[in-house]
């Protein structure tokens, strides 16, 4: 009776020490280390052996480093060089020869998928980069750009124009960028970036505004030298022929001052829109009895050879013929021919 009880105790004794220990003896056998551990084992095997079946594969790797494209279908041991499997790289590099020598970082997922090594979104890349591939630079090859001895050297130009354009600007002689003094920052502040060539058609031309009939897009009508910082932006500089030839009025007989923008605009023709201070420095026109009298220079200044004088009674009768006279010769000492009359009549009053 007591060798039996003795017996039961054994058991109980061994059977409890096999339930304390057993998890740790699983534990420590497991060669994937602590973080598979506790993992049952048919996650991934199966009893026919400890080969892998890729057809009972459960193993999830998670969102640390997931399964996607090409990695799929590797060799698990191509990258668990070890049984721990928390050993394993997750770099790119670290399982990937750089081909491009680190000049475009170590994330190859920038530009490449799990899929394959073809990149199909070259201009989406440059953009998040700060260089939209637009207009003729959407064309090019990446070896037109960043040149290297092997081709795959991918190393960053810098995003200003004059990085690569450092050629075209020190050549150009039509005009010559370096002689004018043509700032090197940004080429798009005369060139279009969206257009296949060099057409200068986004100028800044706000110093002298290039509008109605000075929308001239031939730049050398007006820069008749290379180094265009010599044209002046006097309008006599370009239209003093124009000014010497005009007849009606005789621009220069007549004493006209040579700023045309103080009778015309730069609308086409030379329709002489405007006065200047006609009213308030030579006589009222726009204001006062003579507003919209005439509709020609010449209905006042009958004298086309000389507009600085005209003669109002001319149009108009005086009342007192008497006492015009005495006024203007024997008083003030004018003449009839003259433009003196506005001294008594300052707004053209009766």
């Amino acid at each position: 009776m007591y060798r039996l009880s003795s017996i039961g105790n054994e058991c109980i004794l061994l059977i409890a020490t096999w339930c304390i220990c057993l998890p740790q003896i699983a534990h420590a056998q497991s060669p994937h280390g602590e973080s598979l551990g506790k993992m049952d084992c048919v996650v991934c095997h199966n009893p026919d052996g400890w080969e892998i079946a890729m057809d009972t594969f459960r193993y999830d790797h998670g969102t640390t480093f997931p399964l996607e494209g090409r990695h799929l279908s590797v060799d698990c041991r191509a990258c668990h060089s070890s049984l721990v499997f928390s050993e394993a790289p997750m770099q790119c590099v670290d399982c990937h020869e750089d081909m491009h020598s680190a000049s475009v970082g170590n994330d190859c997922t920038r530009c490449h998928d799990t899929d394959n090594w073809l990149v199909d979104d070259t201009p989406e890349i440059h953009e998040k980069n700060g260089f939209p591939l637009v207009g003729v630079h959407d064309n090019l090859s990446c070896i037109d750009c960043h040149r290297s001895e092997t081709g795959l050297r991918f190393d960053r130009l810098g995003n200003d124009c004059i990085n690569c354009h450092s050629d075209d600007y020190q050549s150009t002689q039509s005009p010559n960028h370096t002689d004018v003094g043509y700032s090197a920052d940004n080429c798009t502040n005369c060139h279009d970036p969206f257009s296949t060539g060099w057409t200068a058609g986004e100028i800044n031309h706000n110093f002298f505004p290039l509008t109605q009939g000075h929308n001239i897009q031939d730049c050398q009508q007006c820069h008749l030298t290379d180094k265009y910082s010599d044209a002046s932006p006097e309008c006599i500089s370009c239209h003093e022929d124009n000014f010497n030839n005009t007849n009606n009025p005789a621009h220069v007989a007549g004493g006209f001052p040579t700023e045309c923008t103080l009778c015309h605009t730069t609308e086409p023709g030379w329709a002489a829109t405007a006065f200047g201070d006609h009213d308030d420095q030579y006589f009222p026109i726009y204001s006062g009895k003579h507003k919209g009298e005439w509709n020609q220079c010449t209905d006042c200044h009958t004298n086309s050879g000389d507009f600085s004088s005209f003669s109002c009674i001319d149009c108009h009768e005086h009342s007192n013929q008497a006492g015009l006279t005495r006024e203007h010769n024997e008083v003030s000492g004018f003449d009839y021919e003259s433009n003196a009359c506005y001294q008594c009549h300052p707004k053209g009053e009766e």
